[in-house]
């Protein structure tokens, strides 16, 4: 039985969160992203798909989660599916992610401090971190899924009889194959790739992901060269996952792997795209560019001066809405200019 360092936290003991680097890294210095723990599917023999039984915990600064906060919005699940946004608060122990949007940080549906106890719950024994996107089951107080690769096919296949009417179709069956294709090529090569130069412990393993990362990029600027999106005229849960790291970038990653090659900006098809898709109400309620930029204690990083400059005078005063709304015209590659979805059929 492994053996874990706790924390008393209103009367609670509360276990102490692993790290990144504590775990995560080979002996070469590559980040490799621990496996997602409770990856169980929805339906018949699965966990049942229920209205008023789950809970979708997610943070702001989570491009994981940020995904499925998105697709749950533009499905129309809010009254399937309750939502909580989860933060982290001043310990002297990293506890991870806490209730601090329920009244005195307890959650109301669960009686939990922390998202951890949750995990517990499901998983007394689980050694890794607790993480987000979190489906939690409020009957039974447990994680049922924190698997970021499927949690938004889940909302989009398993769901499906609560979506609201006239819901986008983000995952069509003929696509589905190429879909997943994509998304997995995505997560190697962009929405990871940033990760593993930001977390890399030798010069090899930042100079691979820095390479793979910009790579994916210019890869993803060709791709949407003569397409409004990713698989042409309409978005899917493969525009989802590109855009989360994208609304990242500039505000965020960059800072993290200076010197940046490029900025979003300076991509010809990849910055209107990405503000083409921010002008989609699901998108714009879920981005939040000022919590993007303040990811981490700003007091601790080299160059502090600059970096709190920049977050308490740049990232402050800037009009995010404005500069995020300004018109792209990519609408000229689309065969149906006017709509930015397909519509599902035979909802019932």
């Amino acid at each position: 039985m492994a053996e874990f360092e706790y924390v008393q936290v209103n009367g609670k003991n509360i276990r102490v969160r692993p790290t990144e680097t504590g775990n995560e890294i080979d002996e070469y210095g590559n980040f490799h992203r621990q496996p997602n723990r409770f990856t169980l599917g929805f339906g018949e023999g699965k966990n049942p798909v229920e209205r008023d039984r789950y809970i979708l915990f997610w943070g702001k600064g989570c491009n994981w989660s940020n995904r499925a906060a998105i697709a749950r919005e533009l499905l129309g699940l809010q009254d399937a599916i309750k939502v909580e946004i989860v933060d982290w608060a001043d310990h002297e122990k990293p506890l991870g992610w806490e209730f601090v949007n329920s009244p005195n940080h307890i959650n109301p549906e669960t009686g939990a401090q922390f998202l951890s106890e949750l995990y517990y719950n499901a998983d007394p024994e689980y050694a890794g971190r607790t993480t987000v996107p979190a489906l939690v089951d409020y009957t039974t107080k447990k994680v049922v899924n924190n698997n970021y690769h499927r949690l938004t096919n889940h909302f989009e296949v398993d769901f499906r009889p609560f979506h609201k009417k006239d819901a986008p179709e983000l995952y069509p069956e003929e696509l589905r194959e190429e879909i997943d294709k994509l998304n997995d090529w995505l997560f190697e090569n962009v929405n990871n790739a940033i990760y593993r130069a930001q977390f890399a412990e030798s010069l090899q393993a930042f100079s691979d992901a820095y390479e793979t990362f910009f790579a994916g990029l210019e890869a993803m600027d060709r791709r949407l060269a003569d397409r409004r999106f990713l698989f042409g005229d309409y978005v899917t849960d493969s525009d989802i996952r590109l855009y989360v790291t994208l609304a990242r970038f500039d505000v965020s990653y960059s800072r993290h792997i200076a010197p940046s090659l490029h900025r979003l900006v300076d991509y010809e098809n990849l910055w209107p795209y990405a503000r083409d898709l921010y002008q989609i109400p699901a998108f714009r309620h879920n981005t939040y560019f000022k919590d993007f930029a303040a990811s981490e204690d700003l007091s601790s990083v080299p160059y502090s001066y600059w970096e709190n400059f920049y977050y308490d005078i740049v990232v402050q005063e800037t009009d995010w809405d404005t500069v995020w709304k300004t018109a792209t015209g990519r609408e000229r590659l689309s065969r149906d200019p006017a709509h930015k979805f397909r519509l599902e059929k035979n909802v019932g």
